[in-house]
Order: C-alpha cells, then sequence, then structure tokens
C-alpha cells in the first residue's frame, strides 16, 4: 500500500511540474528560463520513477497483473 502511495505521490508531483511549466510559458514573456528548468524538472522525475518501477518489478516488489486476473488469459478461456 505504501508503495502505491508513493507512486501516486509521484505522478503527482510530475504533473505539478508540467502545470509549472504552463504557467511559466504563458506567464514569462522576457525569455526566462524558468520553462526549461520546470520541463527539466519533469523529465528528471519521470526517469526516476521510471527506474524506480523496473527496480521493483526485478527484485518482484510489484508484480505485473492483468485487466482482471480472475477471468485468465485469452488463450485459457477459448480451450
Amino acid at each position: 500500500m505504501i508503495l502505491k502511495i508513493v507512486i501516486v505521490l509521484a505522478l503527482l508531483v510530475i504533473f505539478a511540474s508540467l502545470v509549472s511549466a504552463l504557467f511559466y510559458l504563458v506567464k514569462d514573456r522576457d525569455g526566462s528560463q524558468r520553462t526549461a528548468r520546470a520541463l527539466t524538472a519533469r523529465i528528471t522525475l519521470s526517469i526516476v520513477l521510471f527506474i524506480f518501477l523496473l527496480i521493483a518489478f526485478s527484485t518482484g516488489i510489484i508484480q505485473p497483473h492483468g485487466l482482471n486476473p480472475a477471468r485468465g488469459t485469452h488463450a485459457e478461456r477459448n480451450q
């Protein structure tokens, strides 16, 4: 449960960085670097989250599942 909260919080921070970049893009008319810094932060956070998810998957902390794991795979239903 803690892992899900961490992932959701990371996604919210990434989204907030994207919104701040949009705000700086619209409001700063003097060629400020704040938009570039906000987008750089968003990309960095996204890469860190992706690497974190890869490590969590490879160590077995998280495990993938289908959209509805109780129903089985398509091949199992057709037999």
